[in-house]
């Protein structure tokens, strides 16, 4: 995990969280920032917990705001599905 693309977070049981930034994007469409970040938990069928949040690129520190329409998040999930099916392809071609 590079330390780079950490932060950390204080949980509501006051224990503190270290999330990793997947990747984060702007949306024409909308004009903000997003952040696609995990915790490398898993979820009850082992897929890797995967959170999104509106951010602003230049605040110091960091700020993470909910994501707050369904056109947002149709949006996320829109680049999210895009990736899974690129590292789809690419795994597949890796292994011909």
């Amino acid at each position: 995990m590079n330390k780079e693309n950490t932060f950390k977070v204080l949980g509501k049981d006051g224990k503190e969280i270290t999330f990793e930034v997947l990747f984060t994007f702007e949306s024409d469409e909308t004009g903000k920032n997003y952040m696609i970040y995990t915790d490398n938990s898993r979820d009850d069928d082992g897929n890797i917990r995967v959170y999104a949040s509106v951010f602003v690129p230049d605040a110091d520190p960091l700020e993470l705001l909910p994501v707050e329409t369904e056109r947002e998040w149709k949006i996320i999930e829109t680049i999210l599905t895009a990736i899974q099916e690129e590292n789809k392809k690419n795994n597949g071609e890796e292994n011909n």
